[in-house]
């Protein structure tokens, strides 16, 4: 069934140490361009449950959709874009998975700091309160502290599972590279976008690029939803 709407919908996929309201300084611009948008609030527990969170979302919106991925949120959208709501893919500092590989895996291949910065405790990955300056150093230190404050701890074995689907193969995608990030190292970011075959943008900013740099990852989103637009007027 063709769809009435006119632009796609926006649907945000969170990283680690987040939740969907790292996304707040894009959405209201979004929804007043037009967009349905919604940000996934998944618990970071599975992969298998973050991108089933991610395709029930999906179905709160219209279709046609955008994925866009933070972080970890790159390896969701990786497999939930695969859904046939989906027309694009946008990775902001991600990390985007081959079928066999895990995102422990490549993160071991471009070790960086933050790492050095966390404890396991409970089962869960918790941030230390001076690893923020490696996630979110460009912020304010009052955006810092908020950013540490609101970290929501991981499954100590979520970068080790895999689940199926390798959405970039098929759908087109964007990637915006954080080159000062100090937690995806660049140089990953940079390998993954070339893999895919992504257009590339490149921010000089830390990790967290859609609370530092919003202006630019909005207009690499504006693009990427024009150029679904215009599949759909030609297909």
């Amino acid at each position: 069934m063709k769809t009435t709407q006119t632009k796609p919908s926006i649907v945000f996929c969170h990283g680690i140490w987040a939740d969907g309201s790292c996304f707040n300084k894009l959405i209201p611009t979004l929804q007043a361009e037009g967009h349905q948008v919604i940000a996934v609030q998944y618990g970071l527990d599975s992969q298998a449950a973050d991108v089933a969170a991610t395709k029930r979302t999906l179905g709160r919106v219209g279709s046609p959709a955008i994925l866009v991925g933070h972080s970890y949120g790159g390896a969701v959208i990786t497999a939930a874009g695969t859904d046939d709501r989906v027309v694009g893919l946008v990775y902001i500092a991600a990390v985007a998975t081959d079928a066999g590989e895990t995102v422990q895996s490549q993160l071991d291949k471009y070790p960086t700091p933050i790492f050095g910065h966390i404890e396991v405790a409970d089962g869960r990955v918790w941030m230390l309160p001076e690893g923020v300056k490696d996630f979110a150093g460009d912020l304010s230190e009052q955006e810092q502290k908020v950013v540490w404050a609101t970290h929501f701890a991981p499954d100590a074995d979520l970068f080790n599972q895999k689940v199926d689907g390798t959405a970039w193969k098929t759908k087109p995608s964007w990637s915006i590279v954080a080159t000062e990030d100090r937690t995806v190292h660049p140089d990953l970011e940079r390998f993954l976008a070339k893999r895919m075959g992504a257009t590339t943008v490149e921010a000089k900013s830390s990790h967290v690029t859609m609370l530092s740099q919003p202006q630019l990852v909005l207009d690499v989103i504006r693009k990427a939803a024009k150029a679904a637009q215009g599949a759909a007027a030609t297909a």
